[in-house]
């Protein structure tokens, strides 16, 4: 098959504010196959490397040394340190059959991006209706952030719920203080994303027992070997995919098959060819309960 790809670069409308740090702008890759019938399939490349992607210049290293040329072969052995090529590829090869996705036609929740501190409360006063919002924490101190809190919780939309994202910023310390205030807030609380760092699984485990809220993997299952790792180490709580950092979308959808994963799709603020993608099998793999982490 024949293969193409270009770079893009993109400034998000507002930076992305998160326990890493401030994000501004996306880059990644499309890449293009063209098959001897002259079918044309896309993909896109978009690392998150601070998830333990590939870097971007990886991935550029990666394209050209496919000098304009791919077999189905070779993109069936894409080593596990490109994760975000192996989704791309394997999603071009999707596309050769397939068309981008519609997202009209779907009956998907979504869920809304809350800005980072007291800017959230603000955020809130163009919702009036009841929907599923995500706020980052983790970015200021506790005692900042859990005052917010109890503003935020006052100012949601009646029926709403909210899920915490600490991006695996909180001591063990600060996530059982989270834990033991939003236990107070079980009807409005869906969860508490990624509390600790992924080497920290094992104190995971035990706060999902210990604790009525729920509690949500995120950088722990980022790709198909660590979410096969999670369960077998005995993760049955909610994993939030990120589908084009997560590796082969034929492997993904297989460990989310075998396994019944509780899923929630995210996005890594991809364009449209990754999207369509990723909605695709959150079509098929998603939890039809929870909202996808996609913002509208």
């Amino acid at each position: 098959m024949q293969f193409s790809y270009q770079l893009y670069n993109y400034s998000f409308k507002e930076p992305l504010i998160t326990h890493y740090g401030t994000w501004t702008t996306r880059e990644g890759i499309i890449i293009s196959l063209i098959d001897h019938q002259g079918k044309i399939g896309q993909g896109e490349i978009a690392p998150l490397t601070w998830f333990g992607s590939e870097t971007l210049q990886l991935a550029i290293s990666f394209c050209e040394g496919l000098k304009g040329q791919i077999t189905e072969e070779e993109i069936n052995n894409i080593p596990d340190s490109l994760p975000c090529s192996q989704f791309a590829l394997s999603s071009a090869i999707f596309h050769l059959s397939q068309p981008l996705l519609d997202e009209k036609t779907l009956n998907f929740k979504y869920s809304s991006l809350l800005r980072a501190g007291d800017q959230a409360i603000k955020q809130l006063q163009s919702h009036n209706n009841p929907m599923t919002f995500k706020w980052k924490i983790g970015v200021y101190s506790i005692k900042i952030e859990q005052n917010i809190f109890l503003s935020l919780i006052e100012s949601l939309p009646t029926g709403s719920l909210l899920r915490l994202d600490a991006n695996g910023g909180l001591t063990l310390e600060e996530a059982q203080k989270w834990l033991s205030l939003t236990d107070n807030y079980t009807n409005i609380i869906e969860y508490l994303e990624q509390p600790l760092s992924p080497e920290n699984l094992h104190l995971m485990l035990h706060l999902n027992l210990d604790y009525f809220t729920p509690i949500a993997l995120d950088e722990s299952v980022a790709g198909t070997k660590q979410i096969e790792d999670c369960y077998l180490k005995g993760w049955r709580g909610i994993y939030v995919i990120k589908a084009p950092i997560a590796g082969s979308t034929t492997s993904l959808r297989q460990i989310c098959l075998d396994y019944q994963l509780d899923t929630v799709f995210s996005s890594v603020f991809e364009t449209y060819i990754g999207r369509s993608m990723s909605l695709y099998l959150a079509k098929d793999l998603a939890n039809s309960q929870r909202a996808l982490g996609y913002s509208k």
